[in-house]
């Protein structure tokens, strides 16, 4: 089985519910994830926005939320989740916001796509202190055994 990660709370390519945005209560959505591979160390989950600022004219990909060494034995992460109740010995590195933690769709123009990537690796990573989504993909560079993700679109009201 190939790794796959998924939401019951919006299907890929479906619509994320306002709940989970800036426009709602920010909360994380909950998240489900199966078929991790044999060999697996961590796991890492990267969530981001490459539409930003405008869907039809994008410049960036802005990150929402950023976790690694997640335990291959986790299958998942419950809705909200605090940063004290992540898995032992996740790590949490900064979004856009230049804070940890998940920060929700809050697109300022047009409907955008929120890509929930989730990696598996045959390492676990060293502590990268606050790190970027840019240091944590150097750090992944060659340990990365497969890959899945799950999309969902927001466009505000």
């Amino acid at each position: 089985m190939a790794l796959e990660i998924i939401s019951p709370a919006f299907e890929h390519q479906g619509t994320i519910d306002v709940v989970y945005t800036c426009d709602g209560e920010d909360r994380s959505p909950p998240l489900a994830w199966r078929g991790v591979p044999e060999g697996t160390r961590s796991l890492v989950l990267i969530v981001d926005d490459p539409d930003a600022p405008d869907p039809a004219a994008p410049k960036m990909t802005y990150v929402h939320w950023v976790l690694y060494n997640l335990p291959p034995h986790c299958t998942g992460l419950p809705e909200d989740v605090a940063p004290d109740a992540l898995p032992p010995g996740t790590r949490e590195g900064v979004n856009d916001w230049n804070r940890t933690g998940y920060g929700g769709p809050c697109p300022p123009v047009g409907r955008h796509r929120y890509f929930h990537k989730l990696y598996a690796l045959d390492a676990e990573l060293p502590d990268l202190g606050r790190a970027t989504k840019a240091a944590l993909e150097a750090a992944m560079g060659g340990h990365v055994l497969e890959q899945a993700e799950l999309i969902g679109n927001y466009q505000r009201p």
